[in-house]
């Protein structure tokens, strides 16, 4: 795992190399934060082993379109979707698999077009029950407040995000959603466009009393494909809480961002 995470470290790093150092530094900037007026498309993928009683893996490939739209001189709305597409294995049952879409949310975030000190964007989030599989959805449309706030200065970003989901309508059979996600994060980026950061990502479940924490420290780079302006970043998962019986040994992440500057 050591070896692992070194060479991808020196992988990432040298990927800098092929792009001019002023792009590339003000690209990872407005990566860095979650409602900058940038459009990019990134697929996170997830990798988690040795969960539960049954020592399950979960592979869960988010796709996290963000595309910014211009309100007005003052307005700026940020629309983010999170679809995610899971496959998992001795979850529910040693030798069971489960494979297809998650439910997706999808946030949109009224932000100041021009914010010097505090960028900070507020709106509402939903829940979108297009899961395609018993196990991965909740079958309830949800919906409920989302807010984000950062402060940068000399290459380091420090902020947060929260959204609370409440169920409104759906299958009455399955149990009501209410649910927070909370994720504090942190990233320093260089002028090469390097960067090294970490985010925390609490899912607090009020209705079943549960609650899921994971760690994500990461390494980045920007460079150009081609002419395809492009971030990757990579790093390893530490599940921290759990519900009983669910925590992860260790997992990794690992994204690919397409990014289309204005």
């Amino acid at each position: 795992m050591k070896k692992l995470l070194f060479t991808s470290f020196l992988v990432v790093l040298s990927l800098n190399l092929a792009f001019a150092q002023d792009d590339a530094a003000e690209l990872a900037k407005k990566l860095a934060n979650p409602i900058a007026s940038l459009i990019s498309v990134p697929f996170q993928n997830n990798t988690d082993y040795g969960i539960g009683e049954f020592r399950g893996t979960r592979n869960t490939m988010n796709f996290q379109p963000v595309l910014p739209v211009k309100i007005n001189d003052n307005i700026n709305l940020i629309t983010r979707v999170v679809l995610p597409i899971v496959t998992q294995y001795n979850i529910t049952a040693p030798g069971e698999k489960q494979a297809g879409l998650g439910d997706a949310v999808m946030s949109a975030f009224f932000s100041p077009a021009n914010s010097e000190k505090l960028t900070w964007g507020v709106g509402p989030a939903l829940l979108l029950p297009v899961g395609t599989n018993d196990f991965l959805t909740t079958k309830k449309f949800g919906m409920g407040p989302t807010a984000v706030a950062l402060k940068q200065m000399n290459g380091w970003t420090v902020g947060g995000l929260i959204n609370q989901i409440w169920s409104v309508a759906g299958n009455e059979d399955r149990p009501d959603v209410s649910q927070m996600f909370l994720q504090p994060f942190v990233a320093y980026n260089w002028k090469s466009g390097a960067g090294i950061g970490a985010n925390l990502e609490w899912t607090q479940n009020w209705k079943a009393s549960t609650t899921t924490v994971w760690l994500n420290p990461t390494i980045s780079a920007v460079t150009s494909l081609g002419k395809q302006k492009t971030q990757f970043v990579i790093g390893p998962r530490f599940n921290l809480a759990a519900p009983d019986g669910g925590k992860a040994d260790w997992g990794w992440r690992a994204v690919v961002i397409f990014l289309f500057p204005k």
